[in-house]
């Protein structure tokens, strides 16, 4: 009896008879409209409007204009921007020639017709021993410049303030430009002849500070503006080069610091030059100083020795991936139906594995493509991309209207363009994102491998 009793018990037990179960962790319910979609990210190295290692080119007064096939088969090379650097030697004391002048127009137009943008910067001679042209100069070929700045302001990327000194580079002068009363007048010209879009670039970080009179880094209430002084930001022309870069920074930790606050909101570019008393830059510390600084392009063609560096220890091609931003999608999730004339909700987690945000403004679109006859609505969002920022994720939440979008079954993407008309449906110009099986390149839209029924 004993041992029926004793089996008896453990069977009730185990069926938990006249007594409370023990409470488990509820299974959430699978909802069956939903659709929860997780992407795969791509190991490609992508190409990208205004980002990634860029060629310089020069060209003296009234010179040759850029290749076009050159220019066209920069998309080999992952090449989306060249840095154009125009040395105005034989106008020292005059205007600008109309030769001069369509030099650039035509540079402009072959640019456009290739699918590449811009980094300018404008210069009187490229030796420190030649002299520069003075403040009077300088500011009536800025107003020459004027009318070609703003019709074709879609394909500038960024501007180097340029002008002063040898290269442009603001240090050897003969007019006395590198007072702070004219490094002034300089940058407060620049921003007055270019589009408030354009971000202006100067050499160092002291240099912004003294103009602006200020020392703490903006933060995104100013930064996301179009302010004069969230319009400036910073290329180093000689970066890994030494302890201070040749003289970039004056207090080092401080200044990095602060430039990589700033950088949130403004961009950060340049080259490496042979470096001096320190050993050329490890894939690590190349790496680590990107990071911290955001840099969004780098010289392609100079310094040599140090590119050849990173190449020889394989992650040449993984600063091709990062400079500037990547951004990818994580997950989503949407909606299977929605019912005609409503708003659809679209839920989505974006990263950025790069190492700056993107600083100029896009614009963003919802693309529903007709399953049935491929046929494209698109709904624009308020999503600013610029607000993507590296290593943390971003959640995109929009209530999107479908009103005037038929019934039916509809693919949707997402798409982001230049925010300027002229280039809006050149998918050159639209943001790839890093994900696998994605990208639709004819249209420039990024698949969401999702299909929503309109009913």
């Amino acid at each position: 009896m004993k041992f029926k009793f004793l089996i008896g018990l453990f069977l009730c037990i185990l069926i938990s008879c006249g007594g409370n179960s023990v409470d488990e962790d509820p299974v959430e319910p699978i909802d069956s409209t939903v659709s929860n979609i997780t992407y795969i990210a791509s190991s490609d190295v992508i190409s990208n409007p205004e980002r990634g290692f860029m060629h310089l080119w020069s060209v003296n007064s009234e010179g040759l204009p850029l290749n076009l096939a050159t220019l066209q088969n920069l998309k080999n090379e992952n090449v989306t921007i060249i840095n154009r650097v125009y040395y105005l030697e034989a106008f020292k004391n005059s205007d600008l020639s109309l030769a001069q002048l369509d030099l650039i127009k035509t540079d402009f137009e072959r640019l456009r017709n290739a699918g590449i943008k811009c980094i300018l910067r404008f210069a009187y001679n490229a030796n420190q021993n030649e002299t520069d042209a003075p403040l009077n100069i300088i500011e009536r070929h800025l107003d020459q410049l004027k009318p070609i700045f703003m019709a074709n302001a879609d394909i500038i990327a960024f501007v180097q303030a340029g002008f002063i000194g040898s290269w442009g580079e603001w240090y050897y002068t003969t007019n006395n430009l590198n007072s702070l009363e004219n490094k002034k007048a300089v940058i407060n010209k620049l921003l007055a002849v270019l589009p408030k879009e354009i971000k202006i670039q100067v050499r160092t970080p002291l240099y912004k500070q003294q103009v602006f009179n200020y020392s703490t880094a903006m933060g995104s209430d100013v930064g996301y503006g179009t302010s004069d002084i969230a319009r400036v930001g910073f290329h180093n022309d000689c970066f890994l080069a030494s302890a201070d870069d040749y003289g970039t920074y004056q207090n080092i930790t401080i200044e990095k610091s602060y430039i990589s606050n700033e950088a949130l909101y403004v961009p950060t570019g340049g080259e490496t030059c042979p470096p001096t008393n320190v050993p050329i830059a490890s894939c690590s510390k190349a790496e680590t100083e990107m990071k911290l600084l955001k840099w969004t392009y780098l010289n392609l063609d100079y310094y040599g020795p140090v590119l050849q560096e990173w190449r020889n220890n394989n992650c040449f091609t993984d600063f091709q991936k990062k400079l500037g931003y990547r951004l990818l999608l994580k997950s989503s999730s949407l909606k299977k139906e929605a019912t005609s004339n409503s708003n659809f909700e679209l839920k989505a987690i974006i990263d950025n594995a790069g190492f700056a945000p993107i600083y100029n403004t896009k614009k963003a679109f919802l693309v529903f493509k007709s399953v049935t006859d491929g046929v494209i609505y698109k709904k624009a969002l308020t999503f600013d991309v610029r607000k993507v920022i590296p290593d943390l994720d971003y959640d995109l939440k929009e209530s999107v209207s479908i009103s005037g979008i038929p019934t039916g079954k509809y693919k949707l993407f997402l798409k982001i363009e230049d925010r300027s008309a002229s280039l809006a449906e050149k998918s050159d110009y639209s943001i790839r994102l890093a994900n696998k099986d994605t990208w639709e390149s004819i249209e420039g839209i990024n698949d969401l491998l999702h299909t929503l029924t309109i009913k």
